[in-house]
């Protein structure tokens, strides 16, 4: 069965283009015109991906995110007619999947869709990795170290958890930032310094769990992940 997208979207022109655009590419949709529909629709039809405008009546974009990611991991692309690092902060933060902004070509927004599910995939994927004394679980978005017998899980946030996973695809190849935006963070090269952040907080998280040294800087390329 082909993969089921909900549109949030209270503009109906805008919701009957991108529902047209993506049945075209063989998806099936389902559209919300308030926040509270999304709510429901997603809670009943368990949507693959939900594309979810910010400015919606009854619940925004920012509070039905908020709830998605309360409910679990479902992919999150946000739209919005406002370019603003700030909002692309904001989703980052709340764990949206991208960022579009209008006025957008609708294909544009499919092959989006289609980027991030396909990165999202727990079947695209082996199901566990392990490196060293660090194993993760992609189904379950859970990580943790292995000291002996004792298992310590990893706290991390959505992004947090994108980016080991996305090293530990390929340990002890040196990834580049900009290749980091991209595969693990939404909204482009003008989010490419957080990524420094987040790796630094990934690092500390790594080390009070006893994998010091598990992740490093590359110098002038970015960061490699490795057993130690």
């Amino acid at each position: 069965m082909n993969e089921l997208v909900l549109v949030v979207e209270d503009e109906p022109e805008i919701g009957k283009v991108l529902d047209a655009y993506l049945a075209r590419e063989g998806f099936r949709t389902v559209w919300a015109a308030d926040g509270k529909v999304a709510l429901d629709h997603h809670a009943i039809l368990k949507p693959d991906l939900v594309l979810l405008d910010i400015k919606m009546p009854k619940l925004d974009g920012w509070q039905v995110l908020a709830e998605l990611r309360r409910r679990g991991t479902t992919p999150v692309i946000m739209i919005t007619a406002h370019d603003q690092d700030t909002d692309r902060l904001q989703g980052l933060h709340l764990g949206a999947d991208d960022y579009v902004v209008k006025p957008f070509n609708p294909s544009e927004v499919v092959a989006r869709v289609k980027a991030v599910l396909r990165r999202t995939s727990p079947f695209a994927i082996n199901a566990v990795l392990r490196i060293g004394k660090l194993e993760i679980d992609l189904e379950s978005h859970l990580a943790k170290v292995l000291n002996g017998d004792t298992s310590i899980p990893l706290h991390l946030t959505l992004t947090e958890f994108r980016l080991i996973a996305y090293m530990a695809k390929a340990p002890t190849r040196a990834f580049n930032r900009s290749e980091l935006v991209d595969a693990c963070l939404p909204g482009g090269d003008a989010l490419e310094r957080t990524v420094d952040s987040h790796v630094s907080n990934l690092r500390r998280k790594l080390e009070e769990a006893g994998a010091s040294g598990m992740l490093s800087v590359v110098r002038g390329i970015g960061y490699r992940l490795a057993a130690i």
